[in-house]
């Protein structure tokens, strides 16, 4: 399931890149056409599945999206949810709706991305045995 072409998923692997060149944090995106349950349970799921529940920080994020039913989630692992207040991520989906209204789905993303890493940042200070411990890579899934 191509949702995105070759330079689009290019442009937001890179931006994974740089989000976690100051972090410990790890990020992931994933990407399906529809989301038949709660986007939250969804995008649950989905971090398991990858697991992005296996850092040794507990420090990985997912954002998902389901693009034909225009849902959107950003979860964090334990270790992310103990420290940040519960509104973490509400600016970071903020910003992203702002591009994903006007059908402009790749920026609203890297913009996430931009703006998770920034927030990683703070809490998971890059360190000097920093590895990359999840796939940069967009998560096509095939929903049900």
């Amino acid at each position: 399931m191509a949702v995105f072409n070759e330079e689009e998923q290019q442009r937001i692997r890179r931006a994974i890149e740089d989000a976690e060149k100051h972090t410990s944090g790890q990020i992931r995106v994933c990407i399906e056409k529809t989301c038949s349950e709660d986007v939250l349970d969804r995008a649950a799921k989905y971090f398991h599945q990858l697991d992005m529940h296996k850092t040794k920080l507990r420090n990985g994020v997912l954002i998902y999206l389901a693009t034909v039913d225009r849902k959107f989630a950003i979860i964090g692992d334990r270790g992310i949810n103990k420290l940040v207040p519960e509104n973490f991520w509400d600016d970071t989906k903020e910003e992203m709706l702002n591009h994903f209204k006007y059908g402009d789905l790749v920026e609203g993303i890297v913009t996430g991305l931009k703006i998770a890493g920034e927030h990683l940042q703070k809490y998971f200070p890059q360190t000097v045995d920093n590895n990359n411990e999840l796939s940069d890579d967009v998560a096509f899934m095939d929903g049900d």
